[in-house]
């Protein structure tokens, strides 16, 4: 069943973060690449993060894992917390128990993230020996039954394996073991389904889902594609040019978006009932470089249709519509999805 702002409100949130700012001081000038983002994750949930290549997506939970480097990065926040533990200003030392063993994170590309000279035995083995201190018998058979509930046949043979002898979509599902195999509380899966087909796509979707779920592990999927939250997660916040710029239920995005530029990534699925014999929607334009171009307005506004004089010239924040559903747009009252 769907989760719901409503369900949450009795709900300690197990991720809070208020006002983050990430900033990189680079030779060319300051890029801030995350601007003002606060949002909760709460236990058990699923949060789809949606946007365009470069919107900050990413880098939003890098900072929670404080994985930005510094220097150059600059994270700053009112607030950010994981259950209940101040992560800002958390030692470095404070932060290695928790990535990986609370809070952890599936990558973008199983190509660079698994070491290619070593086996995926002894890959799996080091964060489980960390953590939980496993050894011997009952560490091999923790990896063995990790692989198995990955869906992935002979795991004995395979955690012998390297990875250049398996497939794509075998090692995505290996950094999912790795990503769970410590039970977190919080996983972290950034673009989980780059480079695989569609249909090895929606079984690693739904792979993550049915084990989070059953787990009781909170979830934040990141992608560009809308399609791929649409039946996996109970919210979406949609970011573009680092800033969020709308939130709702899963349910109630699809049904009522209501920012130029969701309408615009939802107009743009092929959906075989509408793009019959019609050209594919895209969104004009792109999106503005953060390293050269100060946004004084909405960072839409020059791809927006509906943009005016307000847009431009003042920035909107991000209000509430309904329980469950916030959006940062001047014209949000009038925007209807076409």
């Amino acid at each position: 069943m769907m989760a719901t702002e409503n369900t949450n409100e009795s709900k300690k949130p197990i991720l809070e973060v208020q006002n983050l700012t990430v900033r990189f001081a680079l030779r060319d000038g300051d890029l801030t690449a995350v601007q003002d983002a606060s949002f909760e994750l709460f236990p058990g949930e699923s949060l789809g993060v949606v946007g365009e290549s470069g919107c900050g997506k990413s880098v939003t939970f890098l900072s929670v894992m404080r994985l930005i480097p510094m220097p150059p990065g600059i994270i700053e926040a009112n607030r950010m917390r994981f259950d209940g533990f101040d992560v800002l200003s958390a030692s470095n030392r404070e932060m290695r128990r928790i990535r990986g063993n609370k809070i952890s994170m599936v990558f973008q590309d199983p190509m660079t993230s698994l070491n290619p000279v070593l086996t995926i035995g002894k890959q799996m083995e080091e964060s489980i020996q960390l953590h939980l201190g496993l050894s011997g018998r009952a560490l091999h058979m923790r990896c063995v039954s990790l692989l198995d509930k990955v869906g992935i046949s002979a795991p004995e043979m395979r955690l012998k394996a390297y990875p250049h002898q398996m497939s794509g979509g075998i090692r995505q599902r290996i950094m999912i073991a790795m990503a769970l195999s410590c039970n977190p509380a919080v996983l972290l899966a950034d673009e989980p389904t780059t480079a695989l087909d569609v249909t090895i796509q929606d079984q690693i979707l739904q792979l993550i889902r049915a084990l989070t779920r059953d787990m009781g592990t909170a979830t934040v999927l990141i992608t560009h594609n809308l399609g791929a939250v649409a039946g996996t997660t109970d919210r979406i916040m949609v970011m573009y040019a680092g800033q969020i710029v709308e939130k709702a239920t899963t349910p109630a995005l699809f049904k009522d978006p209501r920012h130029p530029y969701t309408q615009g990534l939802l107009r743009s699925i092929p959906r075989v009932d509408r793009n019959s014999g019609k050209r594919l929607f895209s969104i004009s334009g792109a999106p503005p470089d953060l390293l050269r171009e100060k946004i004084r307005g909405c960072a839409f506004a020059p791809r927006c249709e509906l943009a005016d004089d307000v847009c431009i010239e003042n920035r909107p924040s991000l209000e509430r519509l309904s329980p469950e559903h916030d959006v940062s747009c001047w014209k949000a009252a009038d925007a209807k999805q076409q």
